[in-house]
């Protein structure tokens, strides 16, 4: 038996840091955001032994284990290793159907790229485990299992909105509470879509970014009630709910000038967020007709997301070519996790 499941990557657009702790338990958070078709993707491939291979493309890895091992974190492919922990605890499968397989998993993107990879992969995962040993999961589910394997079981920093994106994919505006996650799947006009897509460019800066400095600074500062930062992210979170209003009505220009404000916002989190590298780059497409544009996830390194006059979309992708940008095409993803059976 071969099962396949393929997870969406993700932009957002707003709201980013509000989705983690504790700033979202105590204030609320809120977070636009939407899919791409860039994934990542898993393959799942049963074989007579009670032996499991995992094979990661990105990091050049494979690595063995057996059915019965309670696997431990030792920083090889913890990932992995943590979904197949919880997938045991919640299927209540601790042999997973008594026979051994191959993992095989690839991202289109690398960690640290901004584009929440590496929850991406954990719901590709538990996508596969949901077809193999049919477990009765909703979205809501294979989406707080992620959080658990990813937040809480490895204590990767981090928010909440990558797993409930990869998982529903689409554009929606997630909510956070301090026991519950509300995602609100937005109903928005194709036309608004395409040219929302027309128009906008993601470039990779040529590096990838470890997030957990960055947020575990932007922690202390929201424990520590820092006035700068606190009143950052509830102007990102506010910023949301205006960028979701201009996309249902088809403000699309609007939405363009607040994806800059929202950069603006997000830089007041850490210093650390932004480089004279990403500013450069920012600066060239700013110049060149630009409209808004932010770096995605925590910061540091990764995308940068353009948002762009039409008429000067191709001389924008030129001068950040010329700077050392890479220009990287995409367009939208509805569907989310996908998961089909690939063969016997």
């Amino acid at each position: 038996m071969i099962i396949r499941s393929k997870a969406p990557l993700r932009i957002s657009f707003a709201g980013g840091g509000t989705d983690v702790s504790p700033y979202y338990q105590e204030f609320g958070g809120a977070v636009l955001s939407t899919t791409i078709n860039k994934y990542a993707y898993a393959t799942l491939s049963t074989r007579d032994d009670h032996a499991i291979t995992v094979s990661s493309l990105d990091y050049d890895i494979v690595a063995k284990y057996l059915t019965d091992d309670r696997l431990v974190y030792d920083g090889e492919l913890d990932l992995v290793k943590a979904v197949l922990n919880n997938v045991r605890e919640y299927s209540g499968q601790p042999k997973l159907n008594g026979t051994g397989m191959d993992l095989f998993i690839h991202s289109d993107a690398p960690p640290g790229s901004g584009l929440g990879s590496s929850s991406t992969m954990v719901v590709a995962l538990i996508g596969i485990f949901q077809r193999y040993l049919n477990m009765p999961l909703t979205n809501y589910d294979i989406a707080h299992l992620a959080y658990k394997a990813e937040r809480l079981d490895l204590a990767i920093k981090g928010g909440l909105q990558d797993q409930y994106a990869a998982t529903f994919g689409g554009f929606n505006y997630i909510e956070f509470y301090e026991n519950s996650v509300v995602v609100n799947p937005l109903r928005i006009r194709p036309e608004y879509l395409n040219e929302l897509e027309y128009r906008m460019l993601l470039c990779y800066t040529g590096k990838t970014r470890l997030s957990a400095h960055i947020l575990d600074r932007q922690i202390g500062s929201v424990e520590g009630k820092k006035a700068s930062v606190v009143e950052a992210l509830h102007q990102s979170k506010q910023i949301a709910v205006d960028m979701k209003n201009a996309l249902l009505q088809g403000r699309i220009d609007d939405f363009g000038y607040m994806l800059h404000v929202a950069w603006e916002h997000k830089k007041q989190l850490d210093p650390c967020i932004t480089s004279s590298e990403i500013d450069n780059l920012y600066q060239v497409a700013r110049e060149n007709g630009a409209i808004g544009g932010k770096i995605l996830g925590a910061g540091g390194g990764g995308y940068l997301l353009v948002f762009c006059d039409f008429r000067k979309k191709h001389t924008i992708a030129q001068k950040l070519e010329e700077v050392g940008g890479q220009v990287v095409q995409f367009g939208f993803d509805y569907d989310g996790l996908q998961t089909w059976n690939a063969g016997s």
